[in-house]
């Protein structure tokens, strides 16, 4: 139906995908459906190689992987924590810390916690970075930032989100990410930013 538009997120990850669907709209201003399909409906495609340097390029990287492998609008995002003390790792390397060959989350948090073992609170200064990437069937590629500073805990608090949110405390709102409701996290999150800023080029469509 020429009413409806499909747009591929270039995920698997079911507590992004869960996050992403309260934040990106679901109409366009000229009253198109919106309907977002993932990874998880194309199980033959190849594995994405997320070799980028930056934020930036694995973004575009998955984005522009989506619409080659599918010919659907595909939006992708890639995170990174930053870490002052340690001079901005993981950084893009965030979701294969501690393994080069996949993501455990639990294992990323074990080593962030060793790696600062014993530096004072003052000194665990961090920022949250995330950008989205929007490719189009046309060639078109656009790219939105989300930013957010705080701090990482010595020991985990809250049980809500997912990979380091429950290390990441915020200052200004005195709880770790994990410890915020859902509607908090999207309103203040990195991720929320990005996609929020990415979703203009969404109504428009």
């Amino acid at each position: 139906m020429t009413n409806i538009i499909h747009i591929l997120l270039a995920t698997s990850n079911k507590h992004k995908v869960q996050e992403l669907l309260k934040i990106l709209p679901g109409k366009t201003k000229s009253g198109k459906v919106l309907i977002y399909k993932t990874l998880a409906d194309f199980p033959n495609l190849p594995p994405i190689m997320e070799d980028g340097k930056t934020l930036e390029d694995n973004a575009k990287i998955k984005a522009v992987f989506g619409v080659v492998h599918t010919g659907l609008i595909t939006l992708a995002d890639d995170t990174g924590l930053m870490v002052d003390y340690l001079n901005g790792a993981p950084g893009v390397n965030s979701a294969r810390y501690a393994y080069a060959d996949r993501c455990d989350n639990k294992a990323n948090n074990e080593k962030l916690l060793k790696e600062l073992s014993g530096v004072s609170a003052s000194k665990r200064s961090a920022h949250f970075k995330a950008i989205a990437a929007l490719a189009m069937p046309t060639g078109q590629l656009f790219a939105e930032e989300g930013k957010i500073e705080g701090r990482i805990l010595t020991d985990f608090k809250g049980s809500g989100g997912f990979g380091y949110d429950a290390l990441f405390y915020v200052p200004k709102y005195k709880k770790t990410m994990a410890e915020m409701t859902e509607e908090e996290k999207n309103k203040i999150s990195h991720r929320g930013q990005a996609f929020r800023n990415i979703s203009k080029y969404l109504v428009e469509l």
